[in-house]
């Protein structure tokens, strides 16, 4: 072999091996779900009799009767929660639309606010519950609290505390809390164990990892349903059909 082609072609072997073993590294680091169903275009936890979905105006215009009746699997959405409110002053492009044709398919539905913490929280009650129409049946107001905006996680819990208080006093039912398990972790600790917790966790084979009950948990954010064009936020349950109507609003 010509030497000067000895080093370059030296290189070249190099350069693929590492390609071939980060790939390895890749792969090997992957959560192994192999043992749950693939439904959705996902890998589902099959454990949970109720499993539902979460959209926003991000999902675009949603066809609900497809939504209602897909089938995979065996599982179908039996509910819904529905991006209504954000701050004191932005309602979802695509809530109303949502929200009366997930009921017309049978849908079990509720409403979340996106929460801001450097807003006022009076005015952000008031928003929300001028610009939802929940009513008996409805799952109870969901509250999303992701960021700290700023504060510190003491002033954050008082002011989602307060936020939470208002919803009580409005639907006589306490409201539901969506959150990560990092930031529920972090930030939120023992001051909201009393409240329903939705939770997400992604690529978890069986169940969230965090230290206190649970109702629902977006297990993925990549799902694919029928009616839908984009990915969308795939859930579950915690219990039973029956379980869930006794968590809805009286």
């Amino acid at each position: 072999m010509n030497k000067k082609y000895v080093l370059p072609g030296l290189i070249l072997v190099f350069v693929l091996v590492v390609v071939c073993l980060l790939e390895l590294m890749y792969y090997y680091s992957q959560p192994v779900l192999s043992d749950n169903i693939t439904s959705y275009g996902v890998n589902m936890p099959e454990q949970y009799e109720v499993h539902g979905i979460d959209v926003s105006r991000y999902q675009q215009k949603i066809n609900w009767t497809r939504v209602s009746n897909m089938r995979s699997n065996g599982i179908q959405p039996q509910f819904v929660f529905i991006k209504a409110t954000e701050s004191n002053r932005i309602i979802d492009d695509s809530f109303k639309y949502n929200w009366q044709l997930a009921k017309d398919n049978g849908l079990l539905r509720g409403a979340y606010h996106y929460f801001t913490a450097n807003d006022d929280v009076q005015k952000q009650a008031e928003f929300f519950c001028k610009n939802t129409s929940l009513i008996s049946g409805d799952l109870p107001p969901v509250v999303d609290v992701e960021k700290l905006f700023g504060n510190n996680p003491a002033d954050l819990r008082k002011k989602l505390k307060h936020f939470l208080i208002l919803l009580e006093k409005q639907y006589h039912c306490k409201p539901i809390i969506y959150t990560f398990t990092s930031f529920y972790r972090d930030f939120l600790g023992n001051d909201f164990n009393e409240y329903p917790l939705w939770v997400a966790h992604y690529f978890q084979p069986n169940s969230p990892i965090i230290n206190r009950p649970w109702q629902f948990w977006q297990h993925s954010d990549r799902g694919r349903v029928d009616g839908i064009k984009s990915k969308v936020d795939l859930n579950v349950f915690n219990g039973t059909t029956a379980d869930l109507n006794k968590l809805l609003i009286p």
